[in-house]
């Protein structure tokens, strides 16, 4: 649909001709673009409503892309986005081929910073600002976090380090109290009451209207208890901590005032040393399904525009989260030891239901994994027996914790991949297919992936029971496989793998949700005359070294096939456990995920893309048994 403005705004130069009442129009306009577009094709819609003041405003005030604007996460920047020449390919975000749903910078030179995970802005900011001191360049350089990722430990590390270089540096903090869901930051909540407070309000209003009485001295009265406010305000507000960190803080301002935020930015875009601009916005804003349901509409699938609803999907299978989120809560009924712990993502990783059910055992502890990590370690010290639940691609952030609080301590704390693997929309900051590889390399850990939800539920109940010290289990994105759920729980053999179809030409060793497919492989190729063998083998550390060996005696030929990367993951550690058996006459090929990233797409897309639905690995199975190695070969398919 044609605008009035927005129409012929194609880069932030156009943005500038117009007037500031002009301004509030574009506003408008860009507001119902993304309500109109991710209504048609999905995508994060709640942060970008809330953010659309904060970006018109800054690419009206500052000279992007000369100077830089770096935003955390990608969330909140879809109307920047909108404002910086992508409006007409708006409408193929998140999808193959398309726009990222994050900041990218092979996709735009508005874009100065990539970014798929929180509390990265100040930091990637802060190196940019000394990069020009360096240079003798005098750009500006702005980061605009959200108030959720002042929940995690590396802002407040980029804070301090920029306070003590007193860089010209500009912090814009969108404050809306929300991250995906409500925000654990212990200051938020303190600013949100404080201002909210009968005291602190009835102060306020009643010198307002006593001044207003008083003909002669009553503005020179408001002007007094104005400074006098904003002497309260230095208390009560997060100010206090920013000031002490070395930032000049301004706020806390209206982030929808258009007017307000453009004569704020000009005021401080050139005032020395680091600047925080404190704004007060409203998540969804402008749009009253999303202001009323901030979490349902954060993320969404198409959505009927009026009622902010998505078509009902046919009944399918569960989804793994919540397969996972119910037999929590069954096993902490059963075993009062067992708490919860999940970094700002209850609904996410199925804690929710935990948390429902027994609040006092599940703890959120913010965009924090780090801490999670560690805080899961101290309640193990204790006996307790944490379940940490986190996403896979997240988990790598606390990395060191795992290793140096965790497995050197031979402490017992489950952790819990969610969307391992290929994750679809989100693209390479969030495809899971790092974690067998960085997860095996641990001493002491162990790791496991399920073929389906009934397994997931047995590897929970195993990893619960298991006392030998920390151990994983990873799980794809999106809905399991329909099959039926037993009401109790099985203890799984530690490091023992299972033969779900027999065969006599070719060995398929899969991993995790690659099982499935593989047996749909095994029938495609019996149309080919070739009878493959399907091993589920569960455990990539340890590996079953036994039931190896055994197929190396039977088979000159194995596959192995993981949603993971080739480098260092399942096809790896089956490689490693041959070699350890020095056997010397199977040919091996190791099919999974190449070592380029993996842009975005529908699961189903990449998939096939990369030959790891059932027709793709038939088709690698076939061309590697009809090639007829060399003796002794051991191959590798990227």
């Amino acid at each position: 649909m044609p605008y009035k403005y927005l129409s012929n705004i194609d880069s932030p130069a156009d943005l500038r001709k117009h007037s500031i009442p002009e301004l509030k129009v574009v506003c408008s306009e860009v507001r119902e673009f993304l309500i109109d577009t991710v209504s048609k094709v999905g995508g994060h819609l709640g942060a970008g409503l809330g953010a659309v003041e904060l970006a018109v405003a800054l690419h009206y005030v500052f000279n992007t892309p000369e100077d830089k604007l770096v935003w955390d996460v990608g969330h909140q920047a879809y109307p920047h986005k909108v404002l910086t020449g992508r409006r007409d390919t708006f409408h193929t975000i998140r999808q193959l081929g398309g726009i990222s749903g994050f900041l990218k910078r092979s996709e735009s030179p508005y874009d100065t910073f990539g970014a798929g995970h929180a509390s990265t802005a100040m930091s990637a900011a802060l190196g940019m600002a000394v990069a020009r001191d360096l240079a003798g360049d005098k750009f500006r350089v702005v980061a605009i976090v959200g108030d959720g990722a002042m929940t995690g430990g590396m802002a407040y590390e980029a804070m301090n380090n920029a306070g003590l270089q007193k860089r010209n540096l500009i912090v814009v903090l969108n404050d809306n109290n929300m991250s995906i869901a409500p925000n654990m930051w212990a200051l938020s909540n303190y600013f949100t009451e404080l201002i909210a407070n009968p005291s602190y309000n009835k102060f306020k209003a009643n010198v307002w209207d006593l001044t207003g009485k008083l003909e002669s001295i009553g503005d020179r009265i408001r002007r007094i208890a104005a400074r006098v406010e904003e002497g309260i305000k230095v208390v009560v507000t997060p100010g206090m901590l920013f000031e002490a960190l070395g930032f000049r803080y301004f706020g806390p301002i209206n982030g929808h005032n258009i007017t307000q935020l453009v004569k704020i930015f000009k005021d401080i875009k050139d005032l020395p040393g680091p600047i925080l601009v404190h704004t007060i916005t409203r998540k969804g804003k402008g749009y009253k399904p999303a202001e009323n349901d901030v979490q349902a509409l954060h993320g969404v699938t198409p959505f009927d525009k009026v009622t902010g609803i998505s078509p009902k999907k046919p009944d399918t299978a569960p989804a793994y989260t919540k397969v996972f989120g119910k037999a929590v809560v069954e096993i902490a009924k059963q075993n009062p030891t067992v708490v919860g712990i999940t970094a700002a993502m209850p609904d996410g990783t199925g804690l929710d239901q935990l948390q429902k059910e027994i609040p006092e055992r599940f703890f959120d502890v913010g965009i924090a994994e780090q801490h999670a990590v560690t805080f899961a370690a101290g309640l193990a010290t204790q006996g307790y027996i944490p379940i940490a639940a986190i996403y896979s691609t997240f988990l790598q952030r606390a990395f060191d914790q795992i290793i140096h609080d965790v497995s050197i301590q031979h402490l017992h704390v489950v952790f819990c991949l969610d969307r391992a693997g290929i994750v679809g929309a989100d693209g390479p900051t969030h495809h899971g297919v790092l974690d067998l590889a960085y997860l095996r390399c641990i001493q002491n850990m162990i790791v496991m992936s399920p073929k389906d939800e009934s397994e997931l539920r047995d590897m929970l109940y195993t990893a619960v029971q298991y006392k030998g010290g920390p151990i994983a289990l990873r799980y794809p994105r999106g809905n399991g496989l329909g099959v039926s759920l037993k009401s109790s729980f099985d203890m799984l053999e530690i490091g023992k793998g299972e033969i779900v179809r027999p065969g006599k030409d070719v060995a398929i060793l899969a991993i995790g949700n690659m099982v499935y497919p593989s047996l749909k492989a095994a029938d495609l190729l019996l149309k080919d005359g070739i009878d493959a063998e399907v091993v589920n083998m569960r455990f990539v550390k340890p590996i079953d070294a036994e039931l190896i060996e055994d197929l190396c005696k039977r088979f000159s030929y194995l596959l192995t096939v993981e949603d993971h990367v080739v480098d260092g993951g399942f096809g790896s550690a089956v490689l490693e456990a041959i070699a350890s058996k020095k056997i010397h006459d199977t040919h091996v090929k190791v099919h999974g995920v190449p070592g380029d990233f993996i842009e975005h797409g529908t699961p189903g897309e990449l998939y096939a893309m990369l030959k790891l639905d059932a027709p793709g690995i038939a088709s690698v199975v076939k061309n590697f048994f009809r090639e007829k190695p060399q003796p002794h070969s051991i191959e590798t398919i990227a």
